[in-house]
């Protein structure tokens, strides 16, 4: 689920060494779903630790934060709170494609079908408490701030976007609505992506900026909201029936203001004896006054070994020497760009 306005939305390849010294604000829970989306075996089956405790999104954000961190980027990352009350019902229906796409995994699994084993495995993603936490613990033990959003984590990254970070990192647009100045999609030093039926597609790290979006679309931003309401959103998914995210655009650069355009929504579902299947009212104020906090402290910290080795290597297992040899390789880059600085500073 989430917005559909990807097909609208103009971007750019941005490369890795365009954020060196910059502050990225990362959606935490989308980075991780990402992680245990992709990082399973071929068969669907997700990275566990001796226990058969999931593995997946440890491993990624480690080692995907550690070569972003020796690249000079820095990071703060964001997680949601509690989800506004009209979130619950995109929730529900999670659950339920959760449950179905379970189904289809052991019959797959039943049939011997890899490929299908894989694309349903993907489908049904759980991440509980225990994750969010142990996560917040690795974030922490690198030296990363990570902040608490009374609500939507995309809402608060936006914030700290606004603020001071130079971008949002998330694979989602919502953090456009919320005024994000620019999204940054793909954050990886990843070049490739493995699709269900194990072939796989080039990946590029992508910059989205608002300002360039609402110029080549020719709308302001609470039309960008409009647009994003009657092509759907987590508040209300599928959006107005029979509205997608072109003829969306076409209704919001012809009347304009919020009130004018849903007048004429709801006009034309009168006409076919159907009603606005939500006030979307309340949605416009989701995006345009956010739940979040402006008392957050951003501070970066040295990065703790020994914590990371004792909940990745003792906790769950992971090689001691592959962890190692990541923590090796973001010290010698720390080294190098002091070292560069010196330089730079004396004139060599």
């Amino acid at each position: 689920m989430g917005l559909q306005i990807g097909e609208l939305v103009p971007r750019r390849d941005i490369k890795l060494n365009e954020l060196n010294g910059k502050l990225i604000a990362v959606d935490a829970f989308n980075a991780l779903y990402q992680f245990l989306s992709n990082i399973r075996q071929m068969d669907g089956t997700p990275l566990m630790d001796n226990k058969k405790r999931v593995t997946s999104h440890l491993s990624g954000l480690f080692y995907r934060t550690t070569n972003l961190m020796a690249r000079g980027i820095k990071m703060v990352y964001v997680f949601d709170g509690k989800p506004p009350a009209l979130k619950y019902g995109t929730i529900g229906t999670r659950s339920e494609h959760k449950r179905e796409a379970e189904e289809k995994y052991l019959q797959a699994k039943k049939e011997g079908n890899t490929e299908d084993m894989y694309k349903y495995a993907k489908q049904n993603i759980k991440l509980n408490d225990e994750m969010i936490e142990e996560s917040k613990k690795l974030i922490k033990a690198l030296g990363l701030p990570v902040i608490e959003a009374p609500g939507e984590g995309e809402a608060q990254a936006s914030i700290l976007a606004k603020d001071g970070c130079y971008a949002v990192a998330s694979q989602d647009y919502d953090a456009l609505l919320f005024g994000t100045p620019r999204l940054i999609q793909n954050l990886t030093l990843a070049k490739k992506k493995r699709l269900a039926s194990g072939a796989y597609i080039p990946v590029e790290s992508e910059l989205i900026e608002l300002e360039r979006v609402l110029n080549i679309l020719q709308i302001d931003h609470d039309q960008l909201i409009c647009l994003g309401i009657l092509s759907g959103t987590d508040f209300n998914p599928g959006g107005v029936k029979g509205i997608g995210p072109k003829k969306a655009l076409m209704l919001v650069q012809k009347y304009k203001q919020p009130v004018l355009i849903f007048e004429a929504v709801e006009r034309q579902l009168n006409d076919e004896r159907l009603e606005m299947p939500f006030d979307w009212t309340e949605i416009f104020e989701i995006f345009k006054k956010p739940n979040v906090r402006n008392d957050y402290k951003i501070e970066f910290l040295d990065v703790n070994e020994e914590e990371i080795k004792r909940l990745l290597c003792k906790e769950h297992d992971f090689s001691e020497e592959r962890v190692q040899s990541a923590l090796d390789k973001l010290k010698e880059a720390k080294e190098l760009g002091k070292q560069k600085g010196l330089n730079e500073w004396f004139g060599k």
